[in-house]
């Protein structure tokens, strides 16, 4: 993984060339009507304090837990005992990401959602409160996480959210097989080349024309953005948007010519 000097250093480089994420001078109109109407959507919903207060009560919560841990680790923590407090200051999404995660689904509005980790649900939560009449299964590698989580879900209420256990490459597989075609999948776990593009080829089988797969941490380490190098130039794959943070990619056949878009946000 990069170093924080590093990620810094290269968001900087992102944040200078990169388009201003106003829209002007972009020709297609489709990722033009994604700034307008998503990125830019400064509407404040009421699924947004509800989430927010919920994560103010975590950062308090002193809890220890015990981390069983599939992934790449963690770059602040070396130890598998954290605090709730600890985990949700360095693992949940930030509000800004989070609350983006929401609107892409309200827009979009999928019916059949999948996320790969799950952390305490708090982009869980944003992501099933962006359709309440659609579902999300969400996997967590850790238990004693996915306790907390699940709890986290019923505080707020969330009814449309399918919590499963383990790790990615025992479960994934399971889900897949059960005629489940997700039309939105948020990646965010493991971080690994490998592991990373052994998820997107599996998910690809199962993709639909209108499918949106969004990749957490693209730049976290030189795996992950040589990951992410693949996945644009997949021949499937016709529209990607760089965020710095997370990467959309989109499959649908309108898109007569492929297309890549770094957008500052």
């Amino acid at each position: 993984m990069y170093s924080r000097f590093q990620i810094a250093r290269k968001y900087l480089h992102y944040y200078f060339t990169s388009s201003n994420g106003k829209g002007h001078g972009t020709h297609s109109p489709f990722v033009y009507d994604f700034i307008i109407n998503v990125l830019n959507d400064k509407k404040e919903y009421d699924a947004y304090s509800s989430i927010e207060s919920l994560r103010d009560q975590l950062k308090k919560d002193n809890r220890i837990l015990e981390i069983e841990d599939f992934g790449a680790g963690s770059v602040v923590s070396k130890t598998n005992q954290r605090s709730v407090a600890e985990i949700v200051r360095n693992a949940a999404k930030p509000k800004k990401l989070a609350q983006l995660l929401f609107r892409i689904v309200q827009y979009y509005r999928p019916n059949a959602m999948l996320e790969l980790g799950t952390s305490l649900g708090i982009s869980s939560a944003y992501l099933a409160s962006g359709n309440a009449n659609g579902k999300l299964i969400t996997i967590e590698g850790s238990q004693a996480i996915a306790e907390t989580a699940a709890k986290n879900f019923q505080l707020l209420k969330l009814t449309n959210i399918e919590l499963a256990t383990g790790n990615f490459d025992i479960i994934l597989p399971h889900i897949l097989q059960n005629s489940f075609s997700p039309d939105f999948v948020f990646i965010d776990g493991n971080h690994r080349k490998e592991p990373t593009l052994n998820y997107f080829h599996q998910l690809l089988e199962k993709r639909t024309e209108s499918s949106l797969f969004i990749f957490d941490d693209i730049h976290w380490s030189s795996e992950m953005e040589s990951a992410w190098k693949e996945i644009k130039n997949h021949p499937s794959v016709m529209l990607t948007i760089d965020l710095f943070f997370i990467g959309l990619v989109f499959f649908r056949p309108e898109f007569k010519v492929k297309q890549d878009f770094i957008i500052r946000f």
